[in-house]
């Protein structure tokens, strides 16, 4: 009994900032935050702008700031209001999806947001098929896509800080740290080049390859690729003329250039319907690449978790078979 009545008190202690504050302000707050705009927070909460207003100047007198100030046509956040607002943020997002596991998932009526931790490749490999999808069947739906490493994925997607994470990973490491994950059609390995190449025309043969400079793209800053321990187990190793941690400047450095870069056969082709570049086959074997979508089996119950993988799923499914090359 006296343990009880040392703890009672120490609770109260613990939650005695939130005791002050209405937790629905918390939604006003987030909504300016994000619009830096009372008329456009108050249509997304569906209130009037004097009510939203009015639940600003409760939120003020609770932190004690000011927390957005006009400037020009807009509220700009404090230094206090960018200090709270991600930690607003997350525990919204938490508590959603927490109750949401509760009650169905309707795709056409939910702004729920999904966090995907991804690369911007393995964004690209993704994201163009799967929002076209979702922006006709749950158009109120939000995408946040996040940068971070492998490792740090694993610990967000334990958390619940992020729903699925995006990558390639040959590691068997799925079954111990409680991750599932699925694997998205396989695809071969291209090497792509500026057309009108001076060296290479119509084949492009292993010697020629090894004798050019490459583009290369690492984005957990590996040491190398698939590509390079593909090789080195053969004896070779290719001339890497430029690394770089992420895939948007690559393509546009090789059509601007004589180096090669040897991607995915699906990207290099979408590449190449914006980009003047030609595509040969690899002149060697390769393991073909397969994107992975990890997520982890404590949250994989949820119906809108479930139904988002089956987006996926399907979005992946209905990419055209990238089979022949250009």
């Amino acid at each position: 009994m006296h343990m009880l009545h040392f703890i009672h008190p120490t609770l109260h202690i613990m939650h005695d900032s939130l005791r002050r504050i209405d937790l629905n302000l918390l939604l006003v707050f987030d909504a300016l935050f994000r619009h830096r705009s009372v008329i456009s927070a108050a249509e997304e909460l569906c209130l009037s702008s004097s009510a939203c207003s009015h639940a600003l100047s409760r939120l003020r007198s609770a932190l004690g700031d000011e927390l957005f100030v006009r400037y020009g046509n807009g509220m700009q956040p404090t230094a206090r209001a960018e200090q709270i607002a991600s930690g607003v943020s997350e525990a919204l997002r938490n508590l959603t999806g927490s109750l949401a596991d509760f009650g169905p998932f309707v795709p056409s009526e939910s702004s729920q947001t999904f966090v995907f931790a991804a690369t911007d490749f393995t964004a690209f490999a993704l994201l163009p098929p799967l929002i076209a999808a979702l922006e006709c069947d749950a158009p109120q739906l939000r995408v946040r896509v996040i940068y971070s490493t492998h490792r740090e994925s694993l610990d967000d997607l334990a958390s619940g800080r992020v729903q699925f994470a995006l990558g390639f990973s040959e590691e068997d490491e799925n079954a111990e740290s409680g991750l599932e994950s699925l694997d998205c059609p396989a695809d071969d390995y291209v090497v792509a080049v500026r057309k009108g190449h001076p060296r290479i025309r119509k084949k492009l043969s292993l010697a020629q390859y090894l004798a050019e400079r490459h583009v290369v793209v690492t984005p957990w800053n590996a040491e190398g690729s698939v590509v390079d321990g593909t090789l080195l187990k053969s004896g070779f190793v290719r001339d890497v003329a430029v690394q770089l941690p992420c895939v948007m400047a690559a393509p546009f450095i090789v059509a601007n250039s004589q180096f090669l870069i040897t991607l995915p056969r699906r990207v290099a082709r979408q590449l190449a319907n914006a980009i003047p570049l030609t595509i040969y086959p690899a002149p060697f074997d390769i393991p073909r690449y397969v994107l992975k979508v990890f997520f982890h089996k404590r949250h994989a119950g949820s119906p809108a978790h479930r139904w988002m993988r089956e987006q996926m799923v399907s979005a992946l499914n209905a990419l055209p078979n990238a089979a022949r090359t250009s």
